[in-house]
């Protein structure tokens, strides 16, 4: 299988899961680890060989996911030391192991990606602008649905790198309203442009400023604030 490039990760459709249905039941459940456990190496390389059967399995399973389900299950992988959502599978050189625990690990990771893109685009839903808002509502919806992204991204375990997933979601979000991908790419940029660190825990005043600089450069208009009329928007974004 060819390696999923930097633009198709940073394409919403792609991963958008009302775009790519996704059946499970116990038997996809039992086929599924039937064929991992055909690319456990029956015995592991370990440190000594720099776990080459290790990561070769991981590389055969990836394939073999992302030829069953589609490409959308790239991330299956993608671990939370790596700034991703996965907490079920780290990578190939601890998660292998004997035929069935890793079968078992890749099953989770699989059902773990989906959920979290399925929350993801629920959040997307919940946080989109209405279609006949104003510039200066547009701009207030932005600001909000920033923050809530942000804070998204920090509460899926994410460690190093987690700036770089904060900056996937933020351009998914923004394309999943219609904008072009360009667009939304060099939106994402200029509002964040280097201001998160990996590793740092962004204050509440930062995220805020994002925010803000994102919905003014989209827009040309500065977010309401502490809007009476969006008391209950607010507390409901906030809830969840």
């Amino acid at each position: 299988m060819p390696r999923v490039t930097y633009e198709v990760i940073r394409d919403w459709d792609t991963f958008d899961p009302a775009r790519h249905p996704f059946a499970w039941d116990e038997a996809e459940d039992a086929r599924l680890r039937s064929l991992v456990r055909e690319w456990v190496p029956p015995v592991l390389s370990g440190m000594a060989d720099w776990w080459e059967g290790e990561r070769w399995c991981e590389s055969q399973v990836d394939a073999v996911l992302r030829e069953r389900y589609g490409t959308w299950a790239w991330g299956w992988n993608w671990c939370y030391r790596d700034g991703g959502p996965i907490g079920n599978w780290v990578s190939g050189t601890s998660s292998v192991t004997t035929p069935d625990e890793t079968a078992a690990r890749v099953v989770a990771a699989l059902l773990e990606w989906r959920e979290w893109l399925e929350r993801t685009a629920q959040r997307f839903t919940e946080l989109a602008p209405p279609p006949d808002a104003s510039p200066e509502e547009r701009s207030w919806h932005l600001e909000r649905a920033c923050v809530r992204l942000v804070t998204h991204a920090l509460d899926s375990g994410a460690e190093n790198a987690w700036r770089g997933q904060t900056s996937i979601v933020l351009g998914w979000f923004l394309t999943s309203t219609g904008m072009n991908l360009v667009e939304a790419e060099q939106a994402v940029e200029n509002a964040i442009g280097g201001r998160f660190e990996s590793w740092v825990h962004p204050e509440r005043t930062l995220i805020e400023s994002v925010g803000e600089d994102l919905a003014v450069g989209l827009t040309g208009h500065a977010p309401y604030q502490d809007h009476r009329e969006r008391a209950a928007l607010e507390e409901l974004h906030d809830r969840y």
